[in-house]
């Protein structure tokens, strides 16, 4: 990470409410970047929190597909609110996929999709695959779902497939994909959440203690960014960053406070979404630390 890009860096590229335009804008200024430079230059470079989410979670989809298209993407896996395999009704015959997944992170502006799709043999224990699919294609459909109150700025859609031809990912779906995208998820939309507010304690004049400090969450980050997601100290790490986020948050509070009014309005609005993932994250991070007898 070229730290001296962020420090020195002071733009903001304003709020589109075309999501794949806006990103694109976002590519074309940063150029060639890594997966970790995208998540903090991107994030700092965000008018909002929900778009410095969306940032974070493209971010950690190009770690989970590297030889994905410069254009916007996501993750199809939940079904029902589950993501356990044996709830999946979404098949696989050969490369057509039919079935439907019910809330997809920006799916009716993404470009290409990523969709986890059941594929073992009548009577089998239930497998993954990944399937990769175009929003364009003939039997994909995508609907758009009423804006939530969180990060109401980022849409999401319910994605329906009627014998949608696909291009299939090698490596188990679950294994390979869903389960390591959580903590890759984890890892980026703090990176770029810490980023945006960063870049308003620059713009606002927050205490200098309060920037340095997220200055060393973001290096911690990028050290957790170079651990594997299904490494168990990578887990203990990550944990310790989202202690630390946890910990600034009365300081950072207070100095939204003492700013422009629409930059804590929008905090308060969307900081929620880093708790969505919390209980999932809290099981990886005791079997890590079982592991380790840390605990």
């Amino acid at each position: 990470m070229p730290w001296q890009t962020l420090l020195n860096r002071r733009d903001r590229l304003p709020a589109n409410p075309d999501l794949a335009e806006g990103f694109a804008t976002l590519l074309q200024q940063l150029g060639m970047v890594t997966p970790f430079e995208l998540a903090v230059l991107g994030g700092r470079s965000m008018a909002t929190p929900g778009l410095a989410f969306l940032v974070g979670y493209q971010a950690a989809l190009r770690m989970l597909w590297p030889s994905a298209p410069l254009s916007l993407g996501a993750l199809c896996a939940t079904e029902q609110r589950s993501l356990r395999p044996a709830d999946m009704q979404t098949r696989l015959s050969g490369l057509r996929l039919s079935g439907r997944k019910d809330f997809v992170t920006a799916g009716d502006a993404a470009d290409w999709l990523l969709v986890a799709a059941r594929n073992e043999e009548p009577g089998a224990k239930p497998r993954l695959s990944l399937a990769v699919i175009y929003r364009d294609e003939p039997g994909v459909r995508v609907e758009k779902l009423a804006p939530i109150p969180l990060m109401p700025d980022i849409s999401h859609g319910r994605l329906v497939l009627d014998n949608a031809q696909c291009e299939l990912l090698a490596g188990d779906g679950w294994e390979a994909y869903v389960k390591p995208f959580r903590t890759l998820e984890d890892v980026y939309v703090l990176s770029s959440m810490t980023a945006w507010l960063y870049g308003i304690g620059q713009d606002c004049g927050w205490p200098q203690g309060l920037q340095l400090r997220l200055l060393a969450l973001l290096a911690g980050c990028a050290e957790v960014s170079r651990q594997a997601p299904t490494s168990s100290a990578g887990h203990v790490l990550l944990g310790g960053l989202f202690a630390q986020f946890e910990g600034l948050k009365a300081e950072v509070n207070e100095a939204l406070a003492g700013g422009p009014p629409e930059w804590a309005t929008m905090w308060q609005r969307d900081q929620a979404v880093m708790e969505l993932a919390a209980g999932a994250r809290g099981k990886r991070l005791a079997k890590a630390l079982a592991e380790f007898s840390l605990n």
